[in-house]
């Protein structure tokens, strides 16, 4: 496999060597909630959770959340943010590109599974990703921008990887998606010194 391995991802969550990690959830997704973007009972599926904020977050309004990563160490983090809290949701040590829902969901919240997989498997994730929602349903996505210099003599740099809106749009097309129109909010982390652009993509 290209790319950062199991043993990779989990190594880091083992010494806490996880610098994306804002030590609470995306104040995008809490501005989602606020505008209602989500209901509660809604089920919502959060690929590579990490820690576990936006878990806690989702669960903490009532919807049907479901963490999937597999690196073990990050589930066992997301399990103890989870029982401090006193709330509840399913997790699932899983491959991401292989793993399916009983179901198809209502909304799915992506914010650093895509640009933590090495890109010769994006096509297979946004297959995915559209397996799993229902029609209707949304992709609530945070494309990480992080352009390299070297990008221009073609190297791959990563992780994390840089999420392109041009690659963005290609990865999930109009045929499959409706897009919003631009232009994006823009969401900063300040421990890494990247900016996400936040766009909520409808399952057709």
């Amino acid at each position: 496999m290209n790319g950062p391995t199991r043993e990779f991802w989990n190594e880091r969550f083992v010494t806490g060597n996880i610098p994306w990690d804002r030590g609470e959830a995306n104040p995008q997704l809490l501005q989602w909630l606020a505008d209602d973007m989500l209901a509660a009972g809604q089920t919502i599926i959060v690929p590579g959770c990490g820690q576990g904020w936006e878990v806690a977050a989702l669960a903490a309004v009532g919807l049907q959340v479901t963490g999937i990563d597999f690196a073990p160490q990050a589930l066992a983090l997301c399990r103890r943010l989870l029982e401090r809290d006193g709330t509840h949701a399913n997790l699932v040590d899983a491959d991401v590109l292989h793993w399916q829902p009983t179901a198809p969901v209502d909304a799915v919240f992506e914010q650093t599974c895509l640009c933590a997989l090495y890109p010769d498997y994006w096509t297979r994730y946004a297959a995915q990703l559209h397996a799993w929602l229902k029609p209707g349903g949304k992709l609530l996505a945070l494309f990480l921008q992080a352009p390299r210099a070297s990008s221009a003599e073609g190297f791959i740099e990563g992780p994390p990887y840089h999420c392109d809106i041009n690659a963005m749009r290609a990865l999930f097309p109009a045929t499959l998606w409706e897009w919003p129109k631009p232009p994006y909010p823009r969401i900063e982390n300040r421990r890494i010194e990247r900016e996400e652009l936040a766009v909520v993509l409808i399952r057709k």
